[in-house]
């Protein structure tokens, strides 16, 4: 999830100001989600506003009004894309333009960096007026994972610190794009990070990191799909918690397994960029991301 607005007027002149959200403001910007029916999620609050830029408009009788978070990756001088998400207007405040008047402040901040995000049915005609192209989609699927059957043949364990370097250079392959200061957090971020390899080289790595109820699989990077498989599979091994992840939809083998191993699709978001075509790196290596709200 990535959106909850709906805007249709023009704000005020005097409207209050956008400013820019520290770690400090999690609190306020979990109690927004509440306030819209979204889990309070602040752990992924949590590395968000630590790894990302974001925004937001205080409301004079306390907390947030709006807000959101870009997460940049590339040089810092020079960003080669800007994720967009957890775009979020109160209840209250809804239907006023408020959600417009932030992405259209983000769009300015960013000037020439690509962004991207996802987009559920009701947020996208807003970015589609704001310049944004449909260029995929993802299926979220959740579900208790039932093993059995052929298990997929790849190798995959436990991942060490020493293996970082190899697991930064791999992501950059395959997104395309410099996350280091978003994978270098993995380790702390998640409850279980684990490599496959095979003769000694790390050809894929994922991490199932805690929400609310459930453990979400992100990021999964891998050569192809029997290795993404093995990943799922290694993971949901470790534990007891509902497993929740979003698939790129051409993936078809891949959801057609975790339906086969007790996953339902629980929803559909639209992959959305302004100022490229499509999204750098290997889709056919990127199965799912770290967060839908962070690519």
């Amino acid at each position: 999830m990535s959106d909850s607005l709906t805007c249709v007027s023009t704000p005020s002149p005097a409207a209050p100001p956008i400013r820019r959200l520290t770690p400090r403001d999690l609190t306020a910007c979990a109690d927004l989600s509440e306030n819209r029916g979204w889990p309070r999620e602040e752990h992924k609050w949590g590395l968000l506003l630590a790894a990302g830029t974001g925004y937001g408009i205080d409301d004079p009788e306390g907390g947030l009004v709006t807000a959101c978070v870009v997460t940049e990756y590339g040089p810092r001088e020079r960003p080669d894309l800007g994720a967009v998400g957890m775009v979020l207007v109160a209840e209250r405040h809804a239907r006023q333009g408020i959600g417009r008047r932030l992405m259209r402040h983000v769009v300015a901040e960013m000037g020439t960096t690509p962004l991207t995000l996802h987009a559920t049915p009701s947020g996208r005609p807003l970015y589609e007026e704001l310049g944004f192209k449909v260029t995929g989609r993802a299926e979220m699927v959740r579900g208790h994972f039932v093993h059995g059957g052929v298990e997929p043949k790849v190798f995959t364990r436990p991942a060490t610190a020493e293996d970082l370097a190899a697991i930064l250079r791999l992501d950059e392959e395959i997104f395309g794009v410099d996350r280091t200061h978003v994978i270098t957090r993995l380790p702390a971020f998640s409850d279980q990070l684990r490599v496959a390899e095979e003769n000694g080289r790390i050809i894929g790595y994922a991490s199932a990191w805690p929400n609310v109820d459930n453990h979400v699989v992100g990021p999964l990077i891998a050569r192809d799909t029997e290795t993404a498989k093995a990943l799922i599979a290694s993971l949901a091994a470790h534990t007891d918690r509902l497993i929740r992840t979003d698939i790129d939809v051409r993936h078809e083998e891949l959801l057609s397994w975790l339906k086969d191993r007790g996953l339902t699709s629980i929803a559909f978001n639209a992959v959305m960029t302004y100022g490229i075509s499509e999204l750098p790196g290997d889709w056919t290596r990127r199965f799912a991301p770290l967060t839908v709200a962070a690519g």
